[in-house]
């Protein structure tokens, strides 16, 4: 079975830790693709309470992702990895299908699909 998007595991602790502090337990991590930003995509994480037939189903490190069958190309190979630091924390995100990204970090495209581009700030 593909995995389209590998999760870490200090990006599953968050997750958790997220969920808990939600009230989300039981809940997917959807990991999606939306139209938009600087260069055409950006990457959309949240939580839902249900799937549809449309889903793929991944299970990692006790956290269900669901991935849209249309954004699973897209996304085939990412990883999502949460990091520390002296200023924070945040979620990265590696897409090796990216081809091109904006200075902000958000957004992007891929050869096969562009997106919507709109203007940075």
């Amino acid at each position: 079975m593909t995995q389209y998007v590998e999760l870490t595991e200090a990006a599953a602790f968050r997750v958790k830790e997220m969920m808990a502090h939600n009230g989300e337990e039981g809940s997917y991590l959807r990991v999606a693709v939306n139209g938009g930003g600087c260069s055409g995509l950006t990457y959309g994480l949240g939580f839902e309470e249900t799937k549809s037939d449309e889903d793929h189903l991944l299970m990692q490190h006790g956290i269900q992702i669901v991935v849209a069958k249309d954004d699973a190309a897209i996304l085939e190979g990412t990883k999502v990895d949460y990091k520390e630091s002296l200023m924070g924390g945040g979620f990265t995100i590696d897409n090796p299908n990216a081809i091109a990204s904006c200075g902000c970090g958000t957004s992007f495209r891929t050869a096969k699909k562009v997106g919507t581009p709109e203007a940075c700030d």
